[in-house]
């Protein structure tokens, strides 16, 4: 009979303890607008599975890729709301809560990746995620898309060849503005959209990263891309501040080291990944069209007036600090 209590006994503390761990564990839901094939898309699986390990089963991580949660909106309102615990999305859109932030779409601005990193990842990166704050969003930090170049339907080898191009911009008023400055003719148009859009000729072609390109098949339809590196665009990872402070502290340090863990994986795959897609697309009958050294300095000299367009939205200061570091 004692024997039975007892086995009873640690019974019935093993199910309090397992109910406990249960009740406990914590479902992180993320989301991210790109397809799982890119860096960023394998970037956030990396994220699921080193944070579910380090850990021991305490986060479940839900991953809502190609924007099946919603648009921008949605995202930013849900983590603002907790209904979302993180998510992700360019920098630039997140100037309408801070305009500081719309320097990410300002041109020529970051001269290379290790440039970026110092900005993103120092006092002035720090400093903008801080400002999100207000809306109870906490900026973990910053991964890459990368360099914005021109995809189109015809070859863009000078200023002349871009005059009065049809492209797709986002709605960011600075990318429109740097579109224009070069003499396009910027189209704003819905992420989901684009592709449909390049197909149907509303757009001629569209300026974007090399890999959101490449695993979207815009090559397939806009086959001539000029690098011309224009703006840096990266994306800003957030946290819900509801769910965060539900959070203790090793709980909280688990989230930081496998958001190190992924920011790292997805900056190299990124970039390295590059340089394949450039020689994918060459196999696949597209044109890699490089600006001479004369033409490059022309569109740098062309794209200098939307500095002062926006000097009352960005502090100026903001941009020599920016310069400063760069320039180190």
């Amino acid at each position: 009979m004692k024997r039975f209590f007892k086995v009873q006994f640690f019974a019935l503390i093993f199910t309090m303890l397992f109910s406990s761990i249960s009740y406990g564990a914590m479902t992180i839901k993320l989301a991210h607008p790109n397809v799982p094939a890119t860096p960023m898309g394998q970037a956030y699986e990396l994220f699921k599975k080193d944070l579910e390990e380090r850990s021991n089963g305490f986060f479940k991580v839900k991953i809502f890729d190609s924007s099946k949660f919603g648009n921008f909106d949605a995202v930013v309102q849900g983590i603002s709301m907790g209904v979302l615990q993180m998510g992700s999305d360019g920098a630039g859109n997140f100037s309408v809560f801070n305009g500081d932030l719309m320097l990410f779409d300002m041109p020529y601005l970051f001269p290379s990746y290790e440039k970026c990193d110092l900005v993103a990842d120092g006092e002035i990166g720090k400093k903008l995620s801080k400002t999100l704050m207000k809306n109870g969003i906490i900026g973990l930090g910053f991964i890459d898309i990368g360099y914005k170049q021109i995809f189109s339907k015809r070859p863009i080898r000078s200023l002349e060849d871009a005059k009065n191009l049809k492209i797709r911009s986002t709605h960011s008023k600075a990318h429109i503005a740097v579109l224009q400055s070069l003499g396009m003719n910027p189209t704003p148009i819905a992420w989901g959209e684009v592709y449909t859009t390049l197909q149907q000729g509303t757009v001629d072609g569209i300026e974007i990263d090399l890999n959101l390109a490449y695993f979207n098949k815009f090559h397939e339809i806009a086959k001539y891309v000029t690098l011309s590196r224009t703006v840096y665009t990266p994306h800003m990872v957030l946290l819900s501040e509801r769910f965060w402070k539900k959070l203790n502290e090793e709980q909280q340090q688990w989230v930081l080291e496998s958001f190190k863990v992924m920011q790292a994986y997805e900056r190299k795959l990124n970039r390295e990944n590059e340089e394949k897609v450039i020689e994918k697309m060459k196999e696949m009958g597209c044109v890699i069209i490089t600006l001479s050294p004369e033409e490059e300095a022309r569109w740098r000299e062309a794209s200098k007036v939307v500095y002062t367009q926006f000097n009352e939205q960005i502090d100026p200061q903001l941009i020599e600090e920016i310069r400063a570091v760069v320039a180190e």
